[in-house]
């Protein structure tokens, strides 16, 4: 019951703010496709530079979507409302607020990703996005809300969340395999930037949407980040509540 009652108050907040956080998923997004995909006329790896560009812009869209769903929101209401104090003397389990609360920054995250595809319909690229796609973007979507969740608990202020973005997302970003390929990074800069978790997801949606056959490798990495992260923030909360 807990998780669905988180489930049900980001639903509540999604009906209330439904145009913001629709505009919010679609104009970023779009002006990369135009400036990028649109406005530079080239390949990538023999293909056009959309059949490139789009799958990192849904990958993009989910993590970012995912975060910015969690972040902001749980710093305000730890800070301020101080909402995670009343559920830690509420009946309801600590794991199921936390499950809700990745849960539904996910969805957040999917909902943007699926923007990002209703908007690239109409382009011809030949591209397919199936079942497994959608699976490796609610994975995806779980990985950064959990992360967000961390950083929602070392945030000191309200203003700490968009720092947490500048210092991570946005580089993330730009770096992951979503613009351009990171094969012609230096060594050891390559291999790290393919370990992190949205160059995993670009990899994985870029391959599936091209109808190459992909493995577990990436499913494994965003399941230990998941793991990861969910540890630690389960570790934050239960240590707050013994103090």
């Amino acid at each position: 019951m807990g998780i669905v009652a988180v489930l049900w108050e980001k639903w509540r907040e999604f009906r209330r703010d439904f145009y913001k956080i629709t505009l919010a998923a679609v104009i970023t997004p779009l002006m990369y496709l135009i400036v990028f995909g649109l406005g530079i006329q080239t390949t990538s790896h023999g293909e056009p530079y959309l059949n490139f560009l789009i799958p990192g812009i849904v990958a993009l869209s989910t993590m970012t979507g995912s975060f910015s769903a969690v972040a902001q929101n749980m710093s305000v209401q730890r800070l301020y409302e101080k909402a995670l104090d009343q559920v830690m003397v509420s009946p309801t389990p600590l794991w199921q607020f936390i499950m809700g609360q990745v849960i539904g920054g996910s969805l957040r995250g999917m909902y943007s990703g699926g923007i990002i595809l209703l908007l690239t319909l109409p382009i011809r690229t030949g591209l397919v996005f199936n079942g497994l796609s959608v699976f490796v973007m609610f994975l995806n979507g779980t990985v950064f809300a959990t992360m967000a969740l961390v950083f929602s608990f070392l945030a000191k202020s309200y203003t700490d969340a968009p720092r947490f973005t500048a210092y991570i997302i946005t580089p993330m970003s730009f770096l992951c395999n979503t613009f351009f390929s990171t094969d012609q990074m230096p060594r050891g800069i390559r291999q790290f930037v393919a370990c992190l978790p949205l160059s995993q997801t670009s990899g994985m949606i870029r391959g599936i949407s091209a109808g190459e056959y992909v493995g577990f490798r990436g499913i494994i990495v965003l399941l230990i980040y998941l793991a990861a992260f969910s540890l630690i923030s389960v570790m934050f909360i239960y240590k707050k509540k013994t103090l």
